[in-house]
């Protein structure tokens, strides 16, 4: 069943909105080196988020507004300040942890890495944590619409129950207004930083989130119910939402759900931090070894 939903969304956008990107390969003083450095990061004090939750929803058979719900961060947010560039992503493969990426794609310190699937991200992140000895993963989709304050897209279209046509007239005219005919990955820098310092949110190169894709219904005050999750496809961030089956690299010829497809897909990681508690404990149980 599942196979087969994947299979259903490959196929769900148009295929072939976009040729391979033509770049001539660059190599990168890291690369050669063959050393990981330490990401920059920018850390993000604890605040609130009006956040619209990621998937679909309906309420009485008809499409739904999904919820929009406050939260709030209470411990400080450590994001990189760029995406994961591909040279980085390239020593990941040189170590056998990493798929190889697409020949088009420039291998380079200042650009990022992109036609990647979630599962390549998360083969990184694996390998980055072994390396440096932290802990980096994925953002949840709350994690980065918070990160990527004004620069975060709500794409929620409110629902007329005398006339439903008129949200999807809405969200037509929204998606036709996208542009995806430029496709270079550029530089570092090309779209500018937030105002948090963490830079190029939003451009032309969407980031995997750890979220899964949901469908859920909502009640009479809006409430969502039990979600049916499905972690098969994930929740992609960048110029507009997008949900991305998992294992796909290039959404431009197929595999999301719905929507225009993402013209690159890259990602950046979040630094997990110990918990006191756990730094305390580590440190005496340094501390007790050393003296046994």
């Amino acid at each position: 069943m599942l196979i087969a939903f994947k299979l259903k969304l490959v196929l769900a956008c148009a295929a072939g909105l976009a040729g391979p990107i033509a770049v001539a390969p660059l190599v990168s003083d890291m690369a050669v080196r063959g050393t990981a450095t330490e990401p920059a990061i920018v850390e993000i004090a604890p605040g609130n988020l009006s956040y619209r939750e990621a998937g679909d929803f309906t309420r009485g058979g008809q499409q739904a507004e999904a919820p929009l719900r406050a939260m709030r961060f209470t411990r400080p947010l450590h994001v990189m300040r760029h995406q994961v560039s591909s040279s980085d992503y390239q020593l990941c493969v040189q170590d056998g942890a990493c798929r190889a990426l697409d020949r088009d794609v420039a291998i380079a310190t200042d650009r990022p890495a992109v036609q990647v699937s979630w599962h390549d991200a998360q083969a990184y992140a694996g390998w980055l944590s072994h390396r440096t000895g932290k802990t980096w993963r994925l953002p949840s989709d709350a994690e980065w619409a918070f990160a990527a304050g004004s620069r975060f897209k709500d794409d929620g279209a409110p629902v007329d129950a005398d006339n439903p046509s008129k949200r999807w007239i809405s969200r037509y005219e929204r998606e036709s207004e996208r542009d995806l005919s430029d496709t270079t990955a550029y530089a570092f820098g090309k779209f500018g930083a937030n105002e948090h310092g963490i830079e190029d949110l939003a451009g032309n190169v969407w980031e995997w989130t750890s979220t899964c894709f949901v469908r859920s219904r909502t009640d009479a005050a809006g409430n969502a119910g039990r979600a049916t999750v499905n972690c098969g496809v994930r929740i992609a961030e960048g110029a507009h939402r997008a949900y991305v089956t998992d294992f796909i690299r290039d959404a431009r010829a197929g595999g999301c759900a719905q929507g225009v497809p993402p013209a690159n897909l890259g990602f950046r990681l979040v630094r997990e931090e110990p918990s006191w508690v756990a730094s305390v404990s580590a440190r005496w149980s340094k501390t007790w070894a050393a003296r046994s």
